[in-house]
């Protein structure tokens, strides 16, 4: 029974999804900033409430994703490392795409990559000390003088914006020594350099990833940040941030980072952290060491349950939230399918059979747990060599939509039989319709559930159109809903507000350029 009218004037807000924008394999033609800027409405009338943009900032090269991060204050607009625009496109088409989704009603997250710089303008000398890659608490060199890519002097920008050149105190570590041409891990030294100690403890001390590892000590290196981060989410209107390898640089220091944002841009900041790690205790330990700083992680162990079901025959779905973040923590929890990490042919690939795609947006979107992040490559496909079309039969469109039309209210768990799971939706005072999921990973599912006596006699019918006829409410409100083998059905009643709307979006048309 949808929920007692409660006073008129607090509306039930739409459901909030994000979108990751992106996936690896884009094109770099530097037209991505245009392309989303073009799209940014049909993603709205979907559903999309928020798009999440990669690192908009100058990467090492031209077709660098950004994660290889070599200026901050650089949002493609100089001519530094090979171009003026970044892979995505230049700073003013990154301005516009800001424009154009405040227009829209969406908030724009951005992608921050804070661990590391990548593609220095000069080799300083500094003394260090090798470490065992395994261990890197374990010393295993006397300190000696190497040659390390470790000095940024931005040529391209000079001091606009910021007149912080980078050296090698700025920076805790690095991997290669163009004296002598070697690779190893080499721990800085110098008068208070250590690595930073709140941070993973695998590999006895995780603080270094790759590149020139930032010491996020240094008072200079802590003033520069800070204030570009301010500087950044002014200028774009961000309303959130993504911050890239949470579990490789100071925990003290990102907390310091937050505090200093919500202090002088907005205090409802929302920010998430990719802790990619199959541990729930790793990850609740850290939530709670980030206590105060409303923050919430993508839940890798639940990307991991998808991928295990998708390729595991029978496997029990009454089991697929076990040890995930959003069972325990869901208002922490950023529930996705699938990222630009663990898409085919990435470093963290999880493989998640196509068949199984639908289910795990369906338990995302349609259930009142977690924050769903829909990945681009699913609803967009995938380019490049690795060319994949949209998942879900070119439906995921759809699976977004009923989520923004129906997936309200109380919500009643029908998860009784191994293969096949079911759940009512069962609306709100101001968004009533309600609807009836039906999964199943074998053979036909078939489910007989309660959706509420004020909806007796009405007709229910799959808006994915997967399961073909029609359904009719009982005089008690129960009704038997069922799905194709190894697939899924949206029940909602045929004449819902908005049935009109399915079928009308085109996935898979997010990669022309846009001249």
């Amino acid at each position: 029974m949808a929920d007692d009218k409660p006073d008129e004037q607090t509306p039930t807000p739409e459901n909030a999804t994000i979108l990751q924008a992106f996936e690896w394999y884009i094109p770099d033609d530097h037209t991505h900033w245009k392309r989303l800027a073009r799209d940014v409405q049909k993603y709205s009338d979907m559903g999309i409430t928020a798009l999440w943009i990669p690192p908009p900032c100058k990467a090492s090269s031209p077709s660098g994703n950004g994660y290889d991060i070599y200026d901050l204050w650089d949002l493609g607009e100089f001519d530094q490392k090979g171009s003026v625009p970044t892979k995505w496109g230049s700073k003013d088409d990154l301005l516009e795409l800001s424009t154009a989704a405040d227009d829209c009603n969406v908030l724009l997250y951005a992608d921050a990559v804070l661990n590391h710089k990548a593609a220095a303008d000069k080799t300083e000398k500094c003394l260090v000390v090798e470490v065992d890659p395994d261990d890197r608490t374990k010393t295993i060199s006397e300190p000696y003088e190497i040659e390390g890519w470790l000095g940024f002097d931005f040529p391209g920008r000079g001091d606009k914006y910021s007149a912080m050149k980078w050296h090698w105190e700025h920076f805790s570590g690095t991997d290669y020594n163009a004296a002598n041409e070697k690779t190893a891990i080499y721990k800085i030294q110098g008068e208070f350099k250590s690595w930073a100690q709140s941070v993973d403890t695998e590999k006895g001390n995780f603080d270094y990833l790759m590149f020139a590892d930032i010491d996020h000590a240094h008072p200079e290196v802590k003033k520069d940040i800070n204030e570009w981060g301010v500087w950044l989410a002014k200028l774009l209107s961000l309303r959130g941030m993504r911050f890239d390898a949470v579990k490789h640089f100071s925990e003290d220091y990102l907390r310091e980072f937050l505090d200093y944002l919500k202090a002088n841009v907005n205090e409802d900041f929302f920010f998430v952290g990719e802790f990619w790690k199959d541990s729930l205790a790793d990850m609740t330990a850290y939530l709670d060491r980030m206590q105060g700083s409303k923050f919430s992680l993508f839940d890798a162990p639940l990307v991991y349950n998808f991928s295990e079901a998708s390729r595991t025959e029978s496997y029990d779905l009454r089991k697929i939230f076990d040890g995930s973040l959003v069972q325990v923590r869901p208002v922490a929890a950023v529930t996705l399918v699938m990222n630009h990490d663990t898409q085919p042919h990435q470093a963290l690939e999880a493989p998640i059979e196509g068949f199984f795609k639908p289910l795990a947006y369906a338990l995302i979107m349609l259930r009142e747990e977690g924050y769903p992040c829909v990945f681009w490559g699913d609803l967009e496909g995938i380019s490049g060599e690795f060319k994949e079309e949209p998942s879900c039969g070119g439906q995921l469109p759809d699976i977004i939509l009923a989520r923004k039309l129906y997936a309200y209210g109380k919500q009643d768990d029908y998860f009784d039989f191994s293969t096949c799971l079911g759940w009512v939706r069962h609306g709100t005072w101001d968004k009533p319709a309600g609807m009836a999921v039906v999964i199943s990973n074998a053979g036909p599912g078939e489910k007989r559930m309660f959706v509420g006596e004020e909806h007796k006699d009405e007709v229910w019918t799959d808006v994915l159109g997967w399961q073909e006829g029609e359904v009719k409410i009982g005089g008690d409100g129960f009704a038997t809903f069922t799905c194709p083998g190894v697939s899924m059905a949206i029940w909602v009643k045929d004449d819902a507000p908005g049935r009109d709307q399915f079928g009308g979006f085109k996935a898979g048309v997010g990669y022309g350029k846009d001249e």
